[in-house]
């Protein structure tokens, strides 16, 4: 086995784990786990209707999952998608209500806002680190709940549709709404768009000085340094392409699903990005497939709902047990990498050297 698949091999295994005790529960409660995710497939992908509810799932997701990963790459912990997917809607849905413009300059600007808007909270930060070495886990953590909390404000005061009941905007210009892909549904470009994003972060990764100096970085920043990289400047940056990843995918919850700003209009799609992005090991391109998985989880749970006993929530509780899998993949996978070097030396020498999983066991001992 090569190190390189070490990782997508215990993404899986967490995964399968997953689905397991998710088929535990469902036995518990009586029903067939056969049944029950035999509907849940039917769902998601049973028909074109279900695929294209599946893939209208998956955009938001792609978004926040790429831009939780190009901040990890970079070397900055982002948990804060939710609060850049807010930032980022709002900004698109201002945009989109109030810019009187044909469809080919107003939606690639509703989008641009978007991604300005939500680098640009996703940078903050990245400032307050390099500045003042604030842990960007707290504070990208507590701006999720700022960018809530404003939202909120905007869309029940200054912004809220007048005579409705509920906190939400005006429907936005018709000129902004996102192109529909498949007739009757909400499917639409969106989800085009965060494919070429995550092709063209591939990209960078791979083909631009600015890519390859955050990767360097992320694994190393004291060697990132030393070779004269600017480490703060490479933060800052990934954090801005992070938010700005994480806004587009508020704008298209705007621009093609909701037609306007909705209070509490994300379900925790942030927070969904960065389980899929520590699935993905923060590869660009993986983010796609463990995007559409987690939205067939959300699309195909309510057929599984209406044809057997078992409720769509467990979709949410299968993603929790991934997390927790997920959070012991790290040193899982430091033992299975330790073992391959030591089989591998084993070969390549004709001498035994010390059995890491036996030193593991008398360290622990100890």
């Amino acid at each position: 086995m090569k190190k390189r698949l070490i990782i997508p091999i215990t993404s899986l295994l967490a995964l399968l784990a997953a689905f397991g005790i998710g088929a535990l529960i469902i036995l518990a409660n009586g029903d067939s786990p056969v049944q029950a995710y035999g509907a849940l497939l039917r769902g998601a992908f049973g028909s074109p209707r279900g695929i294209a509810s599946t893939l209208s799932s998956a955009t938001p997701l792609i978004f926040t999952g790429l831009g939780v990963a190009v901040a990890f790459k970079a070397g900055m912990a982002n948990i804060g998608a939710e609060g850049q997917l807010y930032m980022g809607g709002m900004a698109a849905a201002v945009v989109a209500l109030f810019v009187p413009a044909p469809s080919i300059i107003l939606i690639p600007l509703s989008l641009l806002a978007a991604f300005v808007i939500g680098g640009l909270y996703g940078a903050i930060p990245a400032v307050l680190k390099v500045k003042t070495n604030t842990n960007e886990v707290v504070t990208t953590l507590m701006l999720n709940y700022i960018a809530k909390s404003f939202t909120s404000f905007l869309v029940n005061y200054p912004l809220k549709a007048p005579g409705s009941p509920l906190g939400q905007t005006n429907n936005i210009l018709d000129a902004a709404k996102l192109p529909i892909l498949f007739k009757g549904s909400r499917f639409n470009i969106g989800f085009i768009v965060a494919v070429l994003a995550a092709v063209a972060v591939a990209v960078m990764y791979r083909r631009s000085v600015m890519g390859y100096e955050m990767r360097v970085q992320g694994e190393n920043k004291l060697f990132a340094s030393y070779v004269g990289i600017d480490v703060n400047k490479r933060l800052t940056q990934g954090m801005f392409i992070g938010g700005g990843l994480a806004g587009l995918g508020g704008a298209v919850l705007v621009m093609g699903i909701q037609y306007k700003f909705v209070q509490g209009i994300s379900p925790g799609y942030g927070f969904d990005g960065l389980t899929i992005a520590l699935m993905a090991a923060f590869n660009a391109i993986a983010v796609i497939p463990i995007a559409i998985l987690f939205g067939a989880l959300r699309s195909g749970g309510l057929t599984m709902e209406m044809n057997t006993a078992v409720p769509s929530e467990l979709g949410v509780v299968i993603q929790a047990v991934v997390i927790l899998f997920m959070a012991a993949r790290a040193p899982l996978s430091k033992k299975v990498s330790d073992y391959l070097d030591y089989r591998s030396t084993r070969r390549e020498t004709g001498k035994t050297p010390p059995d890491p999983l036996k030193k593991a066991e008398e360290g622990g001992a100890v």
